[in-house]
């Protein structure tokens, strides 16, 4: 599928959708309105990121040979495994979850700090399925993992359920686990209870409720070999509730033993300030207060990214020149292979635009800020500038690699696609048109909600509504009445009558009396005040009534008359 045009066909469809309930009679608003959306300002241009490449660790077999891991870790973790046999691929790590292994094993408190997708799970998951296995299963609670929200809860343990039960007789493998977040039913909450798993889910909340009920005093008594505590998603947790969740952990420690416990915390945006290494201080102390235990710089685990492709130097002749030539070229592009796509100079600026970049301080190499292919800050604009060529043959070539990165060509070792990508688009719902009031060739317009014009302070800024029918804008306002006067406030069209009380009860001030309505403002056009005639011609026919040869305006319509402003 050509996401790109998946994007303009949906792009396409709610650009007809907005527009066809919109009509707006006054010219220069017409032609403002028309140019909001051909401009793009309810839906900017794309930002489209590189999902990076992970540098490669050992596999879960290796670890086994080397003495890392128990032996049955080969049969646990594997790719492919069918509900009814072990056999499949052996399971391949990325440097980072390598590493947070190796932590592990040593007995230190860490952190992995890597982004969606970088599989922080199995950086836990490993080194707990590995220590149930030496010290044997059956044996009360020994790892308990926190999540924030039981939905991340429900999906890891579809995740444990892929190792751990399939391919083992009766779907019962080595390592016992079970979810207790307050979902379950009486029957499951009874059989946890009375028999504990190695491994149990939960989150904070029932984690508390598990130290302070009596129902739960097995699992508490079940948890004297605890070995884990590991604090899923820490950036969750801050101002009171994680004051809340510090307090619960060291609870934890205090009851089932300070040394032998081993901390451990995952997230994805804990820290993106400074250098990697003031990066890892900050999140080690971040991580220390929070678990209560010392978290040294060095256990804090980074992403390891790597690339496919040979970096392109913009500032060297021969890189920009082999660049040109492939931008200009009218021949079709042959990116049908791994070895076609690497080499290609175009790819090779890709992966350098949208994927990776070196880190400014280091040769560590960091994700690539997302940027929009096309528009004056996009990446399109970026090359054609470089290779003095057209936007739009840039744009071409961009998509072209992209797509064949995405949907083609895949590593030859681990099957996975060169170039899978993501494309952010941002949609605004679309609210009105905020003016001055003034003349229409003399008003400031804007999309932007704001109070005040920005070119005179002293100017309001007023939402405007259009007739449905014929068009006419009318600006919404609030008329508000005291004993100093009448004065207009802008009024939201979606929004419901504003009370307006005092602040306290001892508060003497005023309460100003409110009323909805609208502002009709035309000097091509004003509302006939003195003439009834152009009033009843202005007017919809079921306003009027006849009587006795005589025409005038019914009762119940009168009161919304449009009485002339005095504010």
């Amino acid at each position: 599928m050509d996401v790109f045009r998946f994007r303009d066909h949906i792009i396409a469809d709610y650009h007809r959708y907005v527009s066809s309930f919109i009509s707006v009679a006054q010219p220069e608003l017409r032609q403002f309105v028309d140019d909001s959306f051909a401009s793009g300002k309810l839906w900017p241009d794309p930002l489209i990121q590189l999902n990076p490449t992970f540098k490669r660790g050992k596999s879960i077999d290796d670890l086994v040979h080397e003495g890392v891991l128990h032996e049955e870790c080969s049969n646990v973790f594997r790719r492919n495994k069918t509900q009814t046999a072990t056999t499949g691929e052996p399971l391949l790590l990325h440097q980072h979850q390598e590493d947070a292994i190796r932590k592990a094993k040593a007995g230190r408190n860490y952190v992995l700090t890597t982004g969606t997708g970088s599989g922080k799970s199995l950086a836990y998951i490993v080194p707990i399925v590995d220590k149930v296995l030496r010290g044997g299963a059956g044996h009360g609670i020994q790892a308990v993992i926190v999540y924030p929200m039981n939905a991340l809860a429900n999906s890891q343990a579809g995740e444990l359920e892929k190792f751990l039960k399939f391919g083992f007789a009766d779907r019962k493998g080595p390592v016992s686990f079970d979810r207790y977040t307050g979902q379950e039913d009486d029957e499951m909450r009874n059989r946890i209870i009375a028999q504990p798993p190695d491994i149990l889910l939960t989150n904070y909340v029932m984690l508390e409720l598990i130290l302070s009920r009596p129902r739960e005093k097995n699992l508490t008594a079940s948890a004297n070999d605890l070995q884990f505590l590991v604090l899923d998603e820490l950036h969750t947790y801050r101002g009171r509730q994680g004051a809340d969740v510090a307090y619960l952990l060291r609870r934890v420690r205090e009851l089932f033993g300070e040394e032998k416990l081993q901390c451990v915390g995952t997230s994805a945006t804990l820290s993106r300030r400074g250098t990697w290494q003031e990066q890892q201080t900050e999140v080690a102390r971040l991580a220390t207060r929070l678990f209560g235990k010392d978290v040294e710089a060095d256990d804090i685990i980074g992403e390891t990214l790597e690339r496919f492709t040979t970096p392109l130097n913009e500032a060297e002749d021969k890189d920009v020149a082999a660049l040109t030539k492939a931008v200009a070229s009218e021949a079709e592009r042959p990116l049908n292979s791994f070895e076609q796509l690497v080499n290609d100079p175009i790819a090779r600026w890709v992966e350098g635009t949208f994927g990776v970049m070196p880190e400014p301080s280091s040769d560590r190499l960091v994700r690539s800020r997302p940027i929009p292919l096309t528009g004056s800050s996009g990446a399109a604009e970026k090359l054609a500038r470089l290779t003095n060529t057209s936007a739009e043959k840039c744009t071409a070539m961009i998509a072209q690699t992209l797509l064949a990165g995405a949907t083609r060509v895949r590593h030859p070792e681990t099957n996975f696609p060169v170039f899978p990508f993501r494309l952010h688009q941002f949609v605004s719902r679309g609210d009105t048109v905020y003016a001055t009031v003034e003349a229409p060739a003399e008003r400031y317009l804007t999309i932007h909600g704001q109070l005040f014009s920005p070119n005179d302070r002293s100017k309001v800024l007023l939402p405007l509504c259009f007739c449905r029918e014929c068009g006419q804008e009318y600006y919404s306002v609030y008329l508000l009445q005291d004993s100093g006067g009448q004065k207009l406030e802008p009024r939201e069209l979606h929004e419901r009558v504003r009370k307006v009380l005092p602040r306290d009860a001892h508060d003497r001030t005023e309460v100003p009396s409110q009323k909805q309505g609208f502002i009709y403002l035309s000097t091509d056009k004003p509302w006939p005040f003195k003439s009834t005639e152009e009033q009843y011609a202005r007017l919809p026919p079921d306003w009027i009534e006849e009587r006795n040869g005589q025409k005038r305006i019914i009762a119940s319509r009168r009161e919304k008359l449009p009485p002339a402003a005095e504010c």
